[in-house]
């Protein structure tokens, strides 16, 4: 049995993850609330990514795994936003994880995996994105850094989903309408569920991917590779 640490489990695409590895590991979660973690094999340890520092005693002496699910969606013109919304999102998606990952390397073991997420509007120039995308830019330079530096103990990579079907997306998916002309701009005609990006990451973490480090892997419905239209 694996320990697993995932900072922002209880909601989204984190619940989601550990829903699916909970039954053969030990999982914990660093989250601001325990909903949705009501299972035998998870640990909550209370814990905001935006102004806490994480309790390295509840956590165990080796870690296998860890994801960091905290994001942002900050999808405005870049005329409209000020210093302080880039400065939120780095802090949230970048500094924040790169705060947790000085606290726990020591104790991550030999053939470790980790595993953090950006957005297809890194690879891909969207209008909108210069917030996020700056952000998330950040972890896919910081995970090939540390992916080369941590070989072969160490694995990293980067899962650079699509729009999913998340609270966090919640007004951009808020009617009929608007969930179909977002599922239209996919080449596979569907906006992504918290299962599709599940389900990769529990690959990611797991022993079926021993020979895949520093690799960012799109989950979005072919948008960043295929044009349909």
């Amino acid at each position: 049995m694996k320990n697993i640490l995932l900072i922002g489990g209880s909601h989204g695409i984190g619940a989601s993850i550990v829903t699916k590895i909970q039954e053969n590991n030990k999982v914990y979660v660093a989250s601001r609330t325990n909903e949705n973690l009501q299972h035998e094999n998870v640990v909550h340890i209370p814990f905001d990514a935006t102004k806490d520092v994480l309790d390295e005693s509840h956590l165990p002496e080796q870690i296998d795994g860890f994801v960091y699910c905290p994001g942002s969606i900050n999808l405005k013109p870049f005329k409209m936003m000020g210093l302080d919304t880039f400065e939120a999102d780095m802090n949230l998606n970048f500094f924040s994880m790169v705060k947790v990952v000085k606290k726990i390397i020591s104790k991550m073991g030999d053939s470790g995996s980790m595993v953090l997420f950006s957005t297809v509007a890194v690879g891909t120039g969207m209008p909108f994105h210069t917030s996020v995308a700056a952000a998330k830019g950040a972890i896919e330079g910081f995970a090939k850094s540390m992916a080369a530096e941590y070989a072969p103990k160490l694995r990293v990579n980067v899962i650079a989903p699509s729009l999913v079907d998340t609270p966090l997306a919640g007004r951009l998916l808020n009617n009929d309408k608007k969930r179909e002309a977002m599922g239209d701009r996919h080449p596979l005609k569907r906006v992504g569920n918290t299962d599709d990006i599940a389900e990769i990451t529990t690959f990611l973490l797991g022993d079926k991917s021993t020979w895949i480090t520093g690799q960012i892997i799109g989950v979005d419905g072919g948008l960043s590779t295929l044009n349909i239209n």
